[in-house]
């Protein structure tokens, strides 16, 4: 997108370029929702959401693209990332662009809102930073990984071969090879069939939303009702005629949701 701009960070000894959008007309001292990207996605394949959320929620909203992902610094053709990969996205990628941007997450903790990958990196940022974040809404996230998911992405694979996916991501990543091979590889990886960091997520205590869709191609209501079992303050919301894209099967029931959760939560 043409209004985003990069931040230079340094994070694990490398040089990373972040894309980077604000969005929102919030004042300083309105909330900071921070918006964390689904396995495909970047700042550019949000749409309009984070904008229409944070207008009806009057907050000011942060948008980014992972390394690897749209604008940002690319992964290199030979980098194999780890099954701990979302982790080093929430203990070091993450903090380091809230302190390069200025954020001061001990005096005004920003909330988080995270799609599937970005909704598990939210968790677990949530659940290591304490007091510094406000709260998390998570839509589709990962805290195990099911069969169902991995089908799914074997699928994904296949279609990046034979179809025009690799096009249609060419719309939103400067690298799409980046992109899809370093999440696809990763997932499909025999050693992350035994991720799971539903054991780490019961140190939330913040306030936390998770949604799912009824018809989520990529992983069961066993998400965010294990989610629950864990973590018994969280609120759930689980939505008919809505797959694994809740912001765009069903924004509009979404975006209420959000605005009810920010309203009795943020004051």
């Amino acid at each position: 997108m043409t209004d985003t701009q990069l931040l230079r960070l340094h994070v694990g000894g490398r040089e990373l370029d972040i894309e980077h959008r604000w969005v929102g007309e919030g004042g300083a001292e309105a909330p900071l929702l921070v918006f964390l990207h689904e396995g495909l996605g970047s700042v550019s394949m949000w749409r309009d959401f984070p904008q229409a959320l944070c207008r009806a929620a009057g907050c000011r909203g942060l948008v980014y693209s992972r390394p690897g992902y749209g604008r940002s610094t690319p992964r290199r053709p030979e980098e194999l990332w780890d099954p701990d990969f979302m982790h080093r996205q929430a203990l070091d990628v993450l903090p380091a662009l809230l302190e390069g941007l200025g954020v001061d997450v001990e005096r005004r903790p920003p909330w988080l809102l995270g799609h599937s990958d970005g909704g598990s990196i939210a968790l677990l940022h949530a659940a290591h930073a304490g007091r510094r974040v406000a709260g998390a809404m998570v839509l589709a996230p990962h805290i195990l990984v099911e069969d169902i998911s991995v089908a799914s992405i074997e699928k994904a694979r296949q279609a990046y071969l034979d179809t025009d996916l690799r096009q249609r991501l060419a719309r939103h990543h400067a690298d799409p090879d980046s992109a899809f091979w370093g999440w696809n590889r990763i997932w499909l990886d025999p050693r992350f069939r035994d991720w799971s960091i539903e054991r780490e997520i019961e140190a939330i205590t913040c306030p936390l939303l998770a949604v799912q869709g009824l018809d989520d191609e990529y992983g069961s209501l066993e998400q965010i009702r294990g989610i629950a079992r864990r973590v018994a303050h969280a609120q759930l919301l689980e939505l008919a005629d809505c797959g694994h894209s809740p912001h765009r099967d069903q924004p509009q029931a979404l975006i209420q949701a959000c605005v009810e959760f920010l309203g009795r939560h943020a004051g």
